[in-house]
């Protein structure tokens, strides 16, 4: 019997599950919320007015080329469409219901698709983090992501005079696609130091051979920095945006091995943009309503990409942050074991096993070497904006974790409505954990790793994305499903 895989996400880790599903006979639906596939990695102009030379923007072009191609030829392909509830299925215990609209995200009436999949493959990536400084609510500021989308996708100058700043290689081509669009970038900032990279990067350097595209990649990078004349400083943050309307200027402090500011360093720097990324947060609100377990804030699979929960396999960024090259290998696993695992391991899945675990340990150099140190929540003053969405200050989330002796992450999310907003804490909600743990006046919540508070976390959204309440009460009486899943047109 055909297996009937769903896979959630478009990018490399679900491009790369659904096509290897496909070659093992299963029946492949793939749902991205994008316009197109590709996800953020492979993010481009839209078909009807893409570039000539579209393939100069990206890393891997003709590998995307070839996977979109073969994917949507042979896969129904659901796009602009998202999964808002994953839960048990009531009609087949055991099983999963997979509830999707798909329609323009600001749209209405969004057409609902009840699923009851075979396997289902999480692939839903991870988005750039940023840890709240002064100012940084100001327009003009800019997670690094956004910045490289408009370059990417839209061919959209942020700026005059951009700074980027935060930390990991992913600052690289952050600046180049800005410096691609016109602008001129003023400096790259990377907060760590040279130990802490050397820590990361040089031991052990047998280890990289297999991840040497990483170093052509590298290089290309730095030709474009020479080209674009870009600054590149190490042990650096910006820590402050200033402006009345719109950035201004920024705060540039060096920072110790910590993190923290190291007095007497500041200097202003004019900038009407500014990009700032600290890592990446991955997307597991679905693999936590599908009661997948998680540690240290990204899904466990085992050797063939599955979880914990029996039919749900996950790929990519959520498993751990390492990049496209993991991400391919893990969805080629996990599209193989979803469809049921072949007998005979083609050539296809031996070698993704082999860069699974070279990916696997370029993405411990990565932590090590860029990872998030404790001393940024010293940039804070009293009255910085922690949650956004509802104009919350790190001195009221303070003083509330005081005042009431606060335990548990959701009473102090109910107590200050941090996180509460409309991005559900999707930007704060890391660094909200972080600061609660520091504030906790026993400090219970500082041992209790990612989601302190009796189970809490601010991934945790039973409904994830929002629904419109008359698009919901048309789900009282679905139509039955088809078995598998359904033949539904690409959007």
């Amino acid at each position: 019997m055909t297996h009937a895989v769903l896979v959630v996400g478009g990018g490399p880790a679900g491009l790369a599950a659904a096509a290897a599903a496909l070659d093992a006979g299963a029946s492949v639906t793939l749902l991205d919320s994008g316009r197109d596939v590709g996800g953020q990695y492979w993010r481009h102009l839209p078909t009807e007015r893409s570039g000539e030379h579209e393939s100069l923007l990206h890393h891997g072009w003709e590998r995307f080329a070839a996977l979109r191609a073969d994917v949507t030829a042979r896969a129904t392909v659901l796009l602009e469409g998202q999964v808002w509830s994953i839960q048990p299925d009531r009609d087949a215990p055991g099983g999963l219901a997979v509830d999707i609209a798909t329609g323009p995200a600001d749209g209405i009436d969004g057409e609902p698709h009840r699923f009851r999949p075979d396997a289902i493959v999480l692939a839903t990536g991870a988005h750039d983090r940023t840890l709240p400084f002064p100012g940084w609510e100001l327009p003009g500021v800019f997670t690094g992501g956004a910045a490289q989308a408009l370059a990417k996708s839209e061919r959209i100058r942020i700026g005059e005079h951009v700074v980027v700043a935060g930390a990991g290689p992913f600052l690289l081509p952050v600046a180049a696609s800005v410096a691609e669009t016109g602008a001129r970038v003023a400096g790259v900032f990377e907060a760590n130091r040279i130990p802490a990279l050397t820590r990361g990067w040089l031991p052990r350097p047998w280890e990289l051979v297999g991840a040497a595209g990483k170093g052509r990649e590298l290089a290309g990078y730095v030709g474009a920095f020479a080209r674009h004349r870009i600054p590149y400083r190490l042990g650096a943050a910006v820590v402050a945006a200033h402006g009345e309307e719109h950035v201004e200027s920024v705060t540039i402090t060096d920072v110790a091995a910590d993190w923290s500011p190291i007095a007497g360093s500041e200097r202003t720097i004019a900038a009407d943009a500014v990009c700032v990324t600290h890592g990446f947060t991955p997307r597991i609100e679905l693999a936590i309503a599908a009661g997948c377990a998680i540690d240290r804030g990204f899904v466990t699979v085992d050797d063939r990409q599955r979880t914990s929960v029996r039919g749900v396999y996950a790929a990519g960024e959520i498993t751990g942050i390492g990049g496209v090259d993991k991400a391919l290998a893990e969805g080629t696993i996990a599209g193989h074991a979803a469809a049921g695992w072949p007998p005979d391991a083609p050539r296809s899945l031996r070698a993704a096993l082999r860069r699974r675990a070279t990916a696997a340990g370029f993405a411990k150099r990565l932590e090590a070497a860029h990872g998030i140190r404790s001393g940024w929540h010293s940039w804070l003053r009293d009255d910085t904006l922690v949650c956004r969405c509802e104009e919350v200050s790190y001195g009221a989330v303070r003083r509330t974790a005081a005042a009431t002796s606060a335990e548990g992450l959701r009473s102090l999310k109910l107590a200050t409505r941090a996180g509460l907003g409309a991005c559900q804490g999707r930007m704060c909600g890391r660094s909200l954990e972080e600061l609660a743990a520091r504030l906790s006046p026993s400090g219970a919540l500082r041992d209790a790793g990612h989601g302190p508070g009796r189970g809490a976390s601010t991934d945790r959204r039973p409904i994830v994305t929002p629904q419109r309440l008359g698009d919901l009460a048309r789900l009282a009486s679905p139509p039955p499903p088809s078995d598998g899943l359904p033949r539904t047109t690409t959007n």
